[in-house]
């Protein structure tokens, strides 16, 4: 992984993050070009990039983002209302962990979560909050998060569950 670099996403990003979206999940759950730029444009400081360096330049192979607010749960609205980030918030929350499928079972994931972890930490945040997918549970549970059950998301008619860590 010493050819990997973690990074804050910037608007010149945008295609690589839409393109890297579209690989990971289905179109109903997938954000669109236009609400990444939103989140960028309010809280790209909370959006890391993990990339690959090579001899051809830098490639996007996995990243988190989510907004940052004093609301305890994670709700639809947050997806599609990037105004909603406070940068004085309690909670980090995590909309999507994505990684381009060739990529996956590397440990890529699990770094960039980490890094995540560190940062909201350094931050003063009371947690970070998630919404996973039944299968993946165990996989946030390895980094300390608590199943609450299922979440009010409704997103791409899909059963969430919610995840916490608290700090």
């Amino acid at each position: 992984m010493e050819h990997m670099q973690i990074r804050m996403a910037m608007i010149d990003d945008l295609d690589a993050i839409t393109s890297v979206e579209a690989d990971c999940f289905p179109p109903a759950e997938a954000a669109t070009k236009e609400e990444f730029a939103r989140r960028i444009k309010a809280y790209g400081t909370h959006f890391w990039l993990l990339c690959e360096k090579g001899y051809e330049g830098e490639k996007l192979i996995a990243f988190v983002d989510g907004m940052v607010t004093d609301k305890k749960d994670l709700t639809d609205e947050m997806y599609e209302n990037a105004e909603l980030h406070d940068e004085g918030g309690a909670w980090q929350m995590i909309f999507g962990v994505s990684t381009l499928p060739a990529y996956r079972r590397n440990g890529y994931a699990e770094k960039l979560i980490r890094y995540v972890i560190n940062d909201a930490r350094a931050q003063d945040r009371t947690g970070i909050v998630l919404t996973c997918k039944e299968s993946l549970i165990h996989y946030y549970e390895k980094f300390g998060f608590q199943k609450e059950g299922i979440s009010e998301s409704v997103h791409g008619g899909v059963t969430w569950y919610q995840m916490r860590l608290t700090f």
